[in-house]
């Protein structure tokens, strides 16, 4: 372990809002989105879900480290974020996976961090006035400097971040087998794994339990870039497609928008997942906005017609319903906190996606079935191709 001997650090808002705390050496400075997770577990996973690239992370559960970092929890090969904000950080860390402490981590890899403030008080103000950039340092300890550069940083802000996180060459997905004892909770799938269906993920910043989870069904799973053409992707004769998670603003991914709604017209079964339910929805003609706050934490109820299923959710922007747009859309699900959509499907084409992450690392199982649905569909689609067409023809009959 490095030096923990502890120096001042300074949290400085966009609106001059200012917290003082402390910070262990492992990185002087961070600029970045100030949000906030509530989950109680999973910090490891957070760190390294693509979908937090450049932010600042507050952790509202009161302590975080104690479980240190081990090597089978990662969700990308390297974490994207800014920072951290946390209550309490745990020098002594103890679990039996563990590879290494969280300090230890957070020096390796640069990140920025504050720590001995009270989150539960950043929580309440950037829950009323929306998130904001922020600004950690242990250098420079003047709040007034610090906002200068931070309005600075906001002219940049309208960037396709995606590009950053996706990967640059496509490749085929292999589940380590050391990751297969972690995860043996996932035998309880119907579908034999030995199925004979090629699944593409386009990578908008992919997270690995996403790849696990569909590798529970089929071992032939191509992962291409964010900028994978439509006509690329058919090249690859798949049987379904998944739009992955990622960070950002969708409405800036018009290259992407205009490939899905290419991918959609073929029938092939595509599911879409967080960015990629917003890409799909985009496609599909409708428009999303930036939420105050955003959805990020484990416990967030979705539902219908009074079923619910409590989902792990990390995303700023949503979907703006359209009336206009039910004669072709299904509006499946709505999240219970703000009535935000939080799943949808095409009625006459084989498409559909969620607002929140099936995969559930971490998190509830609730929506584990998605994935197996979605398999299922490229199976029935694949067995049967014009079982689809034979279904749009009943409908406009």
């Amino acid at each position: 372990m490095f030096d923990t001997k502890a120096q001042k650090a300074i949290l400085v808002l966009e609106d001059k809002t200012t917290y003082y705390g402390w910070s262990l050496d492992a990185c002087d400075s961070a600029i970045g989105e100030v949000v906030f997770n509530t989950g109680m577990t999973g910090y490891q996973e957070v760190m390294t879900d693509p979908s937090y690239k450049g932010q600042i992370v507050t952790f509202t559960y009161t302590e975080i480290g104690n479980t240190g970092i081990n090597d089978q929890d990662d969700e990308s090969v390297r974490p994207s974020i800014k920072g951290i904000v946390t209550r309490n950080l745990c020098l002594e860390s103890s679990n039996w996976r563990k590879n290494q402490s969280l300090i230890d981590y957070l020096k390796e890899n640069q990140i920025a961090h504050i720590y001995g403030i009270d989150t539960r008080a950043l929580t309440k103000h950037l829950r009323k006035t929306g998130t904001m950039n922020g600004y950690i340092s242990t250098v420079c300890l003047d709040p007034i400097v610090l906002q200068n550069k931070i309005l600075v940083e906001r002219e940049q802000d309208n960037r396709d971040i995606v590009k950053q996180v996706s990967t640059s060459n496509e490749y085929q997905f292999i589940l380590k087998t050391n990751s297969t004892i972690i995860y043996n909770q996932y035998r309880s799938q119907k579908i034999n794994q030995d199925i004979n269906v090629h699944i593409i993920v386009v990578d908008f910043g992919v997270k690995t339990n996403i790849l696990r989870n569909l590798f529970k069904y089929t071992k032939y799973i191509t992962v291409v870039p964010s900028e994978t053409s439509s006509k690329e992707i058919l090249r690859h004769k798949p049987d379904g497609i998944l739009l992955s998670n990622g960070p950002g603003d969708p409405a800036l991914l018009t290259y992407a928008v205009d490939n899905v709604r290419d991918l959609i017209k073929t029938n092939i079964p595509l599911f879409g997942i967080c960015m990629g339910h917003q890409i799909l929805s985009l496609a599909m003609g409708f428009k999303t906005f930036k939420l105050k706050f955003g959805h990020r934490g484990l416990n967030h109820p979705v539902g219908y017609r009074k079923q619910i299923e409590i989902t792990s959710q990390n995303h700023g922007f949503a979907t703006i319903s359209n009336p206009k747009l039910d004669e072709d859309v299904l509006i499946n699900q709505k999240n219970y906190n703000d009535n935000t959509i939080a799943a949808l499907c095409h009625r006459k084409h084989p498409s559909f996606a969620v607002q929140y992450h099936p995969e559930a690392s971490p998190g509830p199982h609730d929506s584990l079935n998605l994935f197996e649905h979605f398999i299922r569909i490229a199976i029935m689609v694949k067995s049967d191709p014009f079982i689809v067409r034979q279904s749009q023809n009943k409908m406009q009959s």
